[in-house]
């Protein structure tokens, strides 16, 4: 028995009304994921009597060669003349990207810098389904697809006096500071190796800082617990999709998720009741998947890190 015209058009009243939010709310999204944005933050980690120094952090940029807006305004991040450049990886979203990402950086690759590689560095993006990215981790990877160019990219980095910090430890000396560096492989791909960077920080360091892609706990811990002023990470791209007073939904990490993105403290393991024994400082990124490039209350970004003496 089929519903009466008096049923019939209420059911057509309401239908139409969920497509149009849901054509609304889509258009939104696609909208805001090309607002990128510029953050500024404050982080007290230099010695007594330190000028500041100006650290630009870039994360998850996931370039193709058709993004021209993301393009140009990455290419004015050379306008603040950070003092370090700080890239935790997923720059590439194609194959053709190298060079894209090559020429939108233009000066800042003048500058110091750091870098390691995402898994989005390692492996082409496939068409996926987008609400997986809010189930538990299952712990697949998305390793059965061809590589990207990730020894093209390193190559570029390396060639403009960039720092590969894949599973290393390095000393910098940056506008006069003394820096010791730490950094690992991608922790999403289990591609990081604490135990060949593990041990105290370098205790005659002006500043000590750890660098990783993916904010995995175990991998703060190991770099809290070894004395690093600060961590540096990207990958949650702040939780992409987020519910205004709620926040982010995931972290697609086992970071939670009233930390997804921004500055907080992260304690040592070893000690529990520490209020913070280094800062942790996640970077919502610039891109998406370019299979799904939207976001939702959670614009992408890159951080312009000051880093002032301590109190």
């Amino acid at each position: 028995m089929s519903p009466s015209p008096q049923v019939r058009r209420p059911l057509r009243t309401a239908a139409g009304v969920l497509a149009a939010t849901g054509t609304a709310l889509t258009a939104y999204a696609a909208w805001e994921a090309r607002q990128y944005t510029l953050r500024r933050v404050i982080v007290p980690v230099l010695p007594p009597g330190r000028r500041p120094l100006r650290v630009l952090h870039l994360s998850d940029v996931h370039m193709t060669p058709g993004q021209r807006r993301k393009q140009e305004w990455l290419r004015s991040l050379s306008g603040l003349r950070p003092d370090l450049v700080v890239d935790t990886g997923d720059n590439l979203a194609h194959r053709d990207s190298v060079p894209v990402v090559r020429d939108s950086l233009g000066p800042l690759l003048e500058a110091p810098g750091v870098f390691v590689f995402g898994s989005n560095d390692y492996y082409s993006p496939t068409l996926r389904n987008p609400l997986r990215y809010l189930l538990p981790d299952d712990g697949t990877r998305n390793t059965d697809v061809p590589q990207l160019p990730w020894r093209d990219l390193g190559r570029v980095f390396t060639g403009a006096g960039w720092v590969d910090l894949t599973n290393t430890r390095r000393t910098l000396e940056v506008d006069g500071l003394r820096i010791a560096f730490a950094g690992v492989d991608d922790p999403h791909l289990g591609y990081d190796r604490l135990e060949e960077v593990a041990g105290p920080a370098d205790p005659e360091a002006d500043l000590r800082l750890a660098v990783a892609h993916a904010p995995y706990l175990r991998v703060l811990d190991r770099f809290a617990g070894d004395g690093y002023d600060a961590i540096i990470a990207g990958h949650t791209h702040g939780g992409q999709v987020c519910l205004p007073g709620r926040g982010a939904l995931t972290t697609n990490c086992d970071l939670e998720p009233a930390r997804v993105k921004g500055l907080h403290r992260h304690p040592a393991a070893s000690a529990p009741g520490d209020p913070g024994s280094s800062w942790l400082h996640v970077s919502a990124g610039l891109g998406t998947s370019p299979y799904t490039r939207i976001r939702v209350a959670c614009r992408p970004e890159a951080t312009l890190l000051t880093l002032v003496p301590r109190a």
